[in-house]
Order: C-alpha cells, then structure tokens, then sequence
C-alpha cells in the first residue's frame, strides 16, 4: 500500500543521520520561530538538526525560545572526504589515527586475514547532511549564500519544503506549502499533527505560535482565518504561552531600540500619492542611540504600526561597516520583492532587502523611492 504524504515525509527523516534546516531571506521571525519548532521535533525523532539562516543570527525578540542561540550564520565543512573500506574479506579489529608531517594516517588493523589496497575506495561527493528542510523559501535562491556556494548540495539531497506563500516553486522532494495558511508556524503545526501529535509539547508549541503571531501582527492582518485561529487554540492547548510570546515580540524593546525608533519617527515621511511611508536612519543615528544594525527589524515592525493606512513602507539604514542598506515591507496589493526587483533585492512578496554599494544614503533613498512611487502606480502586484 502507498504511503501517504505524512508517512513519506516521516520515513525520510527517519532515513536521516543529518539533518539541516534552512530559513530563507525575509523568513523573519515566523521563519526563525518554525525551524526552532521543527528542530525540537526532529530531536524527539533522535535526530540532531543544525539550523542555517540567509538572514544571519535569530532576533533577540526570539531569545525566549528554545534553540534561540543556536541558529547559524553560515555552515562550515559542508561536504565530506569519505574513506571507504571494504568489509568482504575481512573485519575491522582496530581503528586509530595520528597526525604526521602535516598528513593524517589511519591504522586499521583486520581481525583477521589482510586488506588489500584495491579494498580502499576515496571520494569527496559526500555531504554532511544528508536531509534539508527548508522553510519559507519560495525557490532555492531564496536560502542565499548557501545555496550560491553550495548548489550541488541542494540537487543532491533530498528536500522538504515548508512555506505557505502562493509564489513558493514546489521544489522539493517533499512539498509542505498550504498557501491558505497565514504563517509557516501555522503549516509545522499542521506537519506535526499529521506526522505524530505526541511529537508537539510546550516549547514546540510556543515556537510555532510565535511565529503565527509575528507573522499576523497578532492576528490582525487580513490574512488571518478561522483555521489560523482554530490552530492557534490548538497550539494554546498544547501549552503554548502565548502571553509570554506577545510580550516578547510587541512589548519588550530595548532602550536602545526605542531611541533609534524615535530617531526613524522623527524621519518618517509620507508620499501624498501613493499607500508609502518612509525614513532613513545614519550611522550617527544607531551611534547616539547605542542600537546595533539587527535593530532595524524593530523599528521597521514599529514604522508598519504607526502607520496603518500604508501599504508599503522603507527604511534606508547605515551599516556598522558603512554600507548603504535598505528593507521594504509591502502588503497586499504590493509585492516586495517586485517593486524592488531591478535593485536586486532578495526576500519574500512582504519583506525585501536591498544592498546599495555604489552609493551614499542620500542616493539610496532617492533611487528606491523613485522605484517604489513608479512600480505602485504603474504595476500593482
């Protein structure tokens, strides 16, 4: 009899040793929240899950969850050197190894009989994964530099792909994407039901929750359905803490961040054509404030709240290292990504990233609000 979906997926990771999960650019705090979820299922599994991030280390709005510090920044010694031996004629006795004049030597000694050199076979295609879990990427550029250095990673291994945005390509092996779902929280609650609800506890829960919660803005962007909220009463039932999750994402911020908040307010302006709000932020900004670059995220959530009637807003922002960056978040009718397309942004419909490194910020600024004022009126997602 064929396996279902659920089955298939389950038997996967099941085959697994390895497993990698891999939150795409523009994921936020939903996609960061749904991979620390999905690792504390895998560990239930007994298998040990690295998370990689496109986006870099997980916010410190997360910091709550459990996992929150383990998440990558890149991943190192991706692809193995594999000795094989064969067995055939004779078992292995002893193993050992020492370093030599720079050369690795290994001592295998037979039970009994003998090796022969024709029994050793090298290669280099192995990887150190062996099972990838995407989440909320619509394609494989959307995982970034992992999946530029390392394409032949992501051919040769299976994939499951998590996400519920209707853009998302299919590309898996496995395909997990609801594009009825408002978060990708929302479509590991639904995986782990159908794969073993004895899988979900507390901490799972909660991570999932989040990021239904980041991703709705508390449930209240349009998105929101009576399955969302069916889900999020499962979830709570689960033990989720739901208050807890609140208060980190929408009620706890830094002083730091409520002074560099302040300085975007005191920016912040508003086209008198079009549903776009904007601000800028200096290096001085983030200096007086004491606030980091990871900072921004905040602040932008923060420009989206005090202006309810935009649909797009941008913020333009100077790097510690004094590069010229910019985020873009759009809701529907307007897709990010193509209002910024030509400026080689990368991230999600909702959330782009742009890079300016051949201009100030007062250049940035003025070429992505003459492209965002000409791709809303003229092409409206």
């Amino acid at each position: 009899m064929a396996l279902t979906g659920s089955q298939q997926i389950l038997e996967a990771i099941k085959r697994s040793a390895r497993p990698l999960i891999c939150v795409s650019a523009g994921a936020g705090a939903d996609g960061y929240a749904a991979a620390l979820g999905l690792s504390r299922v895998l560990r239930k599994l007994d298998r040990r899950a690295d998370i990689v991030a496109a986006d870099g280390a997980a916010p410190g709005t997360l910091s709550f969850l459990d996992g929150h510090g383990a998440v990558k920044t890149a991943v190192d010694h991706l692809r193995r050197f594999v000795i094989e031996l064969d067995l055939s004629a004779a078992k292995v006795k002893e193993l050992s190894y020492e370093t030599k004049d720079g050369k690795l030597l290994i001592h295998v000694t037979p039970a009994s009989g003998s090796f022969d050199p024709k029994d050793l076979k090298v290669s280099d295609t192995g990887f150190r994964y062996d099972l990838l879990v995407c989440v909320g990427a619509a394609d494989f550029e959307a995982c970034g530099e992992l999946f530029r250095a390392h394409p032949d990673f992501f051919y040769a291994t299976p994939v499951i792909n998590v996400d519920h945005r209707p853009e998302n390509e299919h590309f898996g092996q496995f395909n997990v994407v609801d594009v009825t779902a408002s978060a990708c929280g929302e479509v590991c609650h639904d995986l782990v039901e159908s794969l073993d609800p004895s899988l979900m506890d507390e901490e799972t829960a909660t991570a999932f929750l989040t990021g239904m919660i980041a991703k709705t803005k508390s449930f209240t962007r349009p998105n929101v359905t009576p399955k969302t909220l069916q889900t999020a009463g499962k979830l709570v039932a689960h033990g989720a803490r739901r208050e807890e999750a609140v208060r980190r994402l929408y009620r706890t911020r830094s002083v730091q961040t409520l002074r560099l908040w302040g300085r975007a307010l005191a920016r912040l302006k508003q086209d008198a054509d079009a549903p776009l709000v904007w601000s800028a932020l200096s290096r001085q900004d983030f200096l007086h404030a004491g606030a980091e670059d990871a900072d921004v995220e905040d602040v932008i959530d923060e420009l989206i709240t005090s202006s309810p009637d935009a649909k797009v807003t941008a913020l333009v922002y100077e790097t510690a290292d004094r590069s010229v960056r910019a985020l873009v978040q759009a809701e529907h009718p307007f897709d990010a990504l193509a209002l910024c397309g030509p400026l080689g942004a990368t991230g999600t419909r909702e959330h782009a990233r742009l890079r300016f490194p051949d201009r100030d910020a007062v250049q940035a600024e003025r070429l992505l609000l003459e492209r965002l004022r000409a791709q809303m009126k003229n092409r409206p997602a």
